[in-house]
């Protein structure tokens, strides 16, 4: 089937952001829903079976209402995930201010996540790769330390590997761990910007360790961040829970299908959910590969993932 449709041809620089650099956007479309995209002037011809054609005529016309700037390819990509055009951002979402300007989430379970975050002290953030679940709880994070709401930041992950042991990495014990950390150190630099960070981390402000030196310590006034925790064991959850003090806010984020323990340790993550579901001021959020936001292969991955039977071992 053939679609047309004609956009105002006048407004050239909307057209422009419309098509994207070399015409990408479009060709994601048709790489997306199997169609093929022409145009001329302000003039879009889409081939193709009706339903994808549709589909790319509502993303066209999606694309053009916000295309007074450049158009992201993420964004055409989140449009692209669903089942046409995305709703429009709820007014009453939490929205974060940072160095790259105001985040919301881009999904309704991303928006659920953050509102969470905004209303409970602990809140747990489980799902899968590129679900933005360390990103968006260190933008809280930056978000809140901007407005004073708290001190410093502390983020921490088990030192746990995914094949390798961590006493055959060369250097001390800071180089050695630093690649476990590191994930946390770029979303801190995308958000803060690099001398921002260094200053903050000379001021002790923001603080990034491996879990096993929280043991003992209590933390008031801080936002604290527990990243890959789908590799503690229970006693080391507990452990990290019970280190929040007064005017503390601690997320705790997961993926329970990339769970490097060994096969007979049971997940902090598992158990935690399992034992804290009711307790009070404590939230779950769970996020799927529908919240995917990173490039549309991730999504495809995740899902084929999820899709497959369960692994037999000998």
């Amino acid at each position: 089937m053939i679609l047309r449709h004609a956009f105002p041809s006048a407004d050239a620089s909307r057209l422009a952001h419309v098509c994207g650099p070399l015409d990408a956007h479009l060709r994601a479309i048709e790489a997306a829903l199997q169609v093929r995209i022409t145009h001329r002037f302000g003039h879009f011809r889409v081939e193709g079976r009706k339903a994808a054609a549709t589909q790319a005529l509502e993303v066209l016309q999606a694309l053009y209402e916000i295309a007074r700037d450049p158009v992201p390819a993420e964004t055409v990509q989140l449009m692209l995930a669903g089942d046409g055009p995305p709703p429009q951002a709820d007014p009453a979402a939490p929205v974060l201010q940072t160095r790259r300007g105001a985040i919301r989430g881009r999904t309704t379970n991303q928006a659920r996540y953050l509102a969470a975050i905004a209303q409970h002290d602990i809140t747990f953030g489980i799902g899968p790769a590129g679900t933005g679940k360390t990103y968006l709880a260190v933008a809280c994070a930056v978000d809140a330390l901007q407005r004073s709401a708290v001190q410093r930041l502390v983020l921490t992950r088990p030192a746990v590997e995914a094949g390798e042991r961590l006493g055959f990495l060369p250097g001390d014990l800071a180089a050695k761990v630093d690649p476990y950390l590191r994930p946390l150190f770029d979303a801190l630099y995308d958000l803060m910007g690099l001398e921002a960070v260094q200053k903050a981390l000379e001021r002790q402000q923001i603080e990034i360790a491996p879990l096993a030196f929280m043991r003992g310590r209590t933390l008031n006034h801080a936002f604290v961040i527990l990243d890959e925790a789908q590799n503690t064991t229970p006693e080391q959850m507990k452990m990290f829970l019970t280190r929040i003090g007064f005017g503390s806010k601690a997320v705790v984020t997961g993926d329970v299908s990339q769970i490097d323990l060994p096969r007979s340790q049971l997940s902090g993550l598992i158990d935690a959910e399992r034992v804290l579901r009711r307790v009070p001021g404590i939230a779950f959020a769970r996020l799927t590969s529908a919240d995917v936001v990173r490039h549309p292969l991730v999504a495809r991955i995740v899902e084929a993932y999820e899709a497959r039977p369960a692994p037999t071992h000998p």
